[in-house]
């Protein structure tokens, strides 16, 4: 997943200069720098698809897998194709747009939860992110997040939450460095992750991570 996404970004480029006349069909030449159009930041709906993610036991499984693969920075909302359908739909868009974008929103698209990943740098441990979150219902919790830790805030699949971040001087989730990000976010069976690990990601043991996410881990048969 990691490598496809290295290998999408590569593709999505302009070009920068303008309109050289001079070359093969007016285009600019083959060596000019290129820069990816695709900013995870910028980024708020991530929806996995195929036969891993879409059929992973638990959800929880899929939002883990999405989030260490394509390592979301800042708001980023997660959702699955629910049972590998969307390359159909593609198809039935073309005779039936009508009909597809009706599927494609009610029984396609699931929610998993939203994910807050701050980017930054500084010492493990240290506080890199304050946040607020205020339910439907009237419930609020409120917390700090450390770098290096993960927390989860339950918010279910149809429920709502205004979010409200103020990132360490030295972090960013959106808005720019130390500034406060406020907004509505969508729950989901994985809830509202708030990803303290940094990006790109270290090279940690991942058995702290599952058991905050709540995902099974097998246990190896002895011999």
């Amino acid at each position: 997943l990691r490598l496809s996404l290295v290998q999408h970004r590569a593709f999505a480029t302009g070009l920068k200069g303008g309109h050289d006349p001079s070359s093969a069909y007016g285009a600019a030449p083959a060596d000019v720098q290129r820069e990816s159009r695709i900013a995870l930041m910028d980024i708020d709906l991530i929806i996995g698809s195929g036969g891993v993610l879409s059929h992973a036991p638990q959800p929880a499984q899929t939002a883990a897998m999405v989030i260490d693969a394509f390592q979301p920075e800042g708001v980023t909302q997660l959702a699955k194709d629910s049972i590998f359908m969307m390359p159909h739909l593609g198809v039935l868009l073309a005779s039936l747009p009508t009909a597809a974008r009706s599927v494609f929103e009610r029984d396609c698209v699931r929610p998993l939860g939203t994910c807050v990943a701050p980017t930054g740098a500084d010492r493990p441990g240290r506080v890199c992110l304050e946040y607020e979150i205020k339910r439907q219902d009237g419930r609020s919790s409120r917390g700090e997040l450390q770098l290096g830790q993960v927390l989860i805030e339950p918010l279910a699949a149809d429920e709502e939450g205004h979010l409200t971040l103020v990132p360490a001087r030295k972090f960013d989730v959106g808005a720019g460095k130390g500034k406060r990000w406020s907004g509505v976010v969508k729950g989901g069976p994985a809830g509202l992750i708030l990803d303290g690990r940094g990006r790109p990601l270290p090279p940690t043991n991942p058995t702290k991570w599952f058991e905050t996410m709540g995902i099974f881990e097998p246990k190896r048969e002895s011999r």
